[in-house]
């Protein structure tokens, strides 16, 4: 079937990521993006994707409800993939309240809408609302504890994975009391193209192009699953098609990293394909600096159950998505560049001067 879908966030990493997999594969849906241009947001990425028929970028708040309805009425929407969120634990730990505002009252905002509208289509079954959430929820685990899976209780750790938690509570909630079709995603740690410079991946080769500091936190023995964003992407359409309403699907990539040993791959890896560097080899910029407060020790996902249901897997090894994600930083240094901001200078100077 073609759907009229709405894609919160599609401007941040993620969600532009998935905006270009739909537009791409479903040629002729129409697609609405729905995104606040906060610091993360960038309209650039997707500004070629504009230029076809079946895109319309929205600039609006997902708590703005008057908004809300407008689109769903205007664009006969029966579908909204939800990656709108405020997602640094950093930034989390530095100010909560628009975590809870962005995460938990958003969320409620899109479900209270979505549910207006899909009552007054008489309950259309092909109605979807995907909420894509993280595996932060559900805490750290021990280095011997089995993965996550969707039946591990939720034991959130940040401001950031409460809000997250709160926030699929709601769409699970909205499931079990009005019916609604929703469908909650729990996601690895993703890294690819258009990954905002705060992050851990590009943080790491755009310091190493600058001949700055490599910030490792605590030991660096935290370990995290590493999902390319392109596997996501993929996830997330194959929960849209085939997904059971009221389901939780956990996605990983079946790559669990030590962060130091992450760290070290990325300056080989700059080491060979970057030229001119200020540092070679580039590891000896690694640094490593007071832990951050509250910070998970390991995240691992159990991908079984969309494996067996659905038929999703991914494709791509870290050593491969990582190799591929670096030479993208290195051949689009005229989109990341902008973004080293004053305010965004400002804020690393905030979090790891703190820490050093």
């Amino acid at each position: 079937m073609s759907r009229n879908i709405i894609i919160t966030g599609g401007a941040g990493f993620i969600g532009s990521n998935f905006v270009r997999h739909w537009c791409h594969t479903y040629e002729k849906d129409r697609v609405v993006v729905l995104d606040a241009l906060t610091y993360a947001g960038n309209r650039a990425t997707i500004a070629d994707l504009e230029q076809t028929a079946n895109l319309r970028f929205v600039e609006g708040d997902i708590c703005d409800r008057d908004l809300v309805d407008k689109l769903l009425v205007e664009e006969n929407i029966d579908t909204i993939a939800h990656f709108a969120a405020e997602s640094h634990v950093d930034r989390s730990i530095l100010g909560p309240g628009a975590f809870v505002q962005t995460n938990v009252v958003g969320t409620f905002t899109l479900l209270e809408a979505f549910r207006q509208r899909w009552l007054k289509q008489n309950k259309p079954a092909d109605y979807c609302f995907l909420h894509v959430s993280t595996d932060e929820v559900y805490g750290s685990l021990e280095p011997d504890d089995p993965a996550f899976s969707e039946t591990t209780p939720y034991s959130p750790n940040s401001p950031y994975s409460a809000s997250k938690a709160g926030s699929d509570h709601l769409a699970r909630a909205y499931y079990h009391t009005y019916g609604m079709p929703t469908m909650i995603t729990n996601c690895s740690n993703n890294y690819g193209p258009y990954h905002f410079p705060e992050k851990l991946i590009p943080l790491m080769c755009i310091n190493i192009l600058l001949g700055k500091s490599l910030p490792v936190y605590g030991d660096g023995q935290n370990i995290r699953d590493w999902l390319y964003v392109e596997d996501h992407c993929r996830a997330l359409d194959t929960v849209i098609q085939k997904g059971q309403p009221g389901e939780t699907y956990n996605i990983g990539g079946n790559n669990e990293v030590k962060n130091l040993d992450l760290v070290k791959l990325l300056c080989e890896l700059m080491d060979e394909l970057a030229t001119d560097i200020p540092v070679k080899p580039s590891s000896k910029l690694i640094t490593f600096v007071k832990d951050r407060l509250g910070h998970d020790r390991r995240y691992a996902i159990d991908a079984t159950k969309i494996s067996t249901e659905l038929g999703w897997n991914p494709q791509v090894t870290v050593e491969e998505g990582l190799r591929k994600t670096v030479q993208w930083y290195l051949q689009n240094q005229q989109w990341w560049q902008p973004l080293l901001s004053e305010e965004y200078q400002s804020y690393y100077q905030q979090v790891y001067k703190r820490l050093m």
